[in-house]
């Protein structure tokens, strides 16, 4: 489990130069120490993370993209990069819920992403054969907590590029006008008096119960479960029952689950389910973009969603909400002292460079790492339109993303009261477990499945899958 000054040390020492020193010796000794050489392999000096033999060239980057909501963001980064360098890059975005078999089919080809994602141990299994070591590279190097890379042996084959927080976004303007309601059913008056998950269904229902006097059609939107858009119910949702149970066994994987905090998943599922814009029978045609664009158009009040939620509201047509009004509650579920708990903190957003591919691309593709993690131009892209929390050195405590979910995500994790939910779903069995697992949850939002059908398929689900892992 991650703990609120682990992440606040880890985060501090990648945002600001002056506090590196006191942050760490994880796996390789402390912070990685960069005298500008830029060597990366070489002997060639960098200039702004960028080595000066870049300009030009035969090498060529393709990045295999998984984040759908950022793809737009992603190919003007690659724009900037290829004008800046001169070295040629396209980006290929595999659409919501499909990236493993897009990697799969990608990788069969003769032109092959150079640069891709794996979303952790689990991937790293996966796709071991086509990464590259990166231990010798320089924004490995610059990586504040060399723990958080994937290692096997000597070597470092996945590096983490970005840590993200989860929970629920909410309009706090909505918040204020139900807030400011005299005959309002409870006695706080500010959503960050939310502090449980008792709170919490006392302020959703009771505004429920008042959405026309606060001119919304749900307190929540869409309950997503399009095909392939279900991902906040079967992977992040679902991450709290899983981290709570591997901290009370005090482990970080299991064979098998007991899903003992099914209901608690269950609280906090109901809740979203009940006081939604949409009726659940209606959910199966729904996405995530829809559901965000709901939020947008305050029709709704709330969406569980990361920081990198904040490109699918400012960026919408018709968007109506004011970024200072864009905050994070922690997802409650009714855990015992869960008044102590923050956001749901951690990464997926590992990049591997491929094995397979040539010199001459291997080299173009770390050019490309090194441009965007170092350079002034690469670095304004991840504080910008990417809207990421890079956990490397590159980075000064002035060089913060303008997105104000990200703004929220640094005030909880510098909360020293509060404890931060690490993301054990990287260890969840496979795809095909979180496929089915958001099937049944589908099924029961129809009302075509019990609950009790659903725990117990889930508990097989994973311990069927778990066993074909260790085949």
């Amino acid at each position: 489990m991650i703990r609120k000054k682990l992440l606040t040390c880890c985060l501090a020492a990648c945002l600001a130069a002056s506090m590196l020193a006191g942050c760490g010796n994880a796996g390789s000794g402390g912070t990685a120490q960069n005298d500008g050489a830029g060597n990366a392999g070489s002997d060639t000096k960098a200039q702004d993370g960028v080595t000066a033999d870049s300009q030009g060239g035969d090498g060529k980057v393709y990045f295999l993209n998984f984040k759908s909501e950022l793809s737009s963001e992603w190919e003007e980064t690659a724009a900037a990069f290829t004008e800046e360098t001169g070295i040629e890059m396209k980006v290929v975005t595999a659409g919501s819920g499909t990236y493993e078999q897009t990697l799969k089919s990608e990788l069969s080809k003769k032109e092959m992403p150079t640069l891709f994602n794996i979303n952790g141990p689990i991937g790293y299994q996966t796709w071991k054969d086509y990464c590259m070591d990166l231990k010798g590279s320089e924004f490995y190097d610059w990586l504040v907590e060399k723990d958080m890379a994937i290692s096997e042996g000597e070597g470092v084959y996945a590096v983490p590029y970005a840590v993200e927080s989860y929970g629920i976004i909410y309009n706090d303007a909505i918040m204020k006008k139900y807030f400011a309601l005299p005959d309002k059913m409870v006695e706080i008056n500010d959503a960050k008096e939310i502090k449980n998950f008792e709170t919490l269904k006392a302020v959703v229902e009771d505004m429920t119960a008042k959405k026309e006097l606060l001119g919304i059609e749900g307190v929540f939107g869409s309950t997503s479960f399009a095909p392939g858009e279900d991902w906040r119910w079967q992977t992040h949702l679902a991450n709290l029952p899983i981290y709570y149970e591997y901290r009370d066994k005090g482990v970080s994987d299991l064979q098998e689950i007991d899903f003992s905090y099914n209901q608690n998943f269950k609280n906090i599922f109901d809740l979203y389910i009940n006081n939604s814009c949409t009726e659940p029978t209606m959910v199966g045609a729904k996405n995530v973009e829809e559901s965000m664009a709901e939020f947008a158009a305050e029709k709704v009040a709330m969406i569980q969603n990361g920081n990198w939620g904040w490109a699918m509201i400012y960026d919408l047509d018709g968007n109506k909400v004011q970024e200072e009004n864009v905050k994070f509650l922690p997802i409650y579920t009714g855990i015992e002292g869960e008044e102590q708990q923050g956001l749901c903190t951690g990464t997926e957003n590992y990049i591997c460079v491929n094995s397979k591919i040539s010199a001459a691309d291997q080299k173009a593709s770390l050019e490309f790492l090194s441009w965007l993690f170092g350079s002034d131009t690469g670095k304004s892209y991840c504080n910008g339109i990417l809207g990421m929390i890079p956990p490397f050195s590159t980075f000064s405590e002035e060089e913060r993303p303008d997105n104000p979910l990200v703004k929220e995500m640094l005030t909880y994790m510098n909360d020293g009261s509060l404890t931060s939910i690490s993301w054990n779903f990287t260890s969840f069995p496979s795809q095909e477990f979180k496929n089915q697992f958001g099937s049944y949850l589908l099924e029961y939002t129809q009302g075509n499945m019990e609950w009790d059908a659903v725990v117990e398929q889930t508990k097989d689900t994973w311990k069927n899958e778990k066993s074909l892992i260790s085949q």
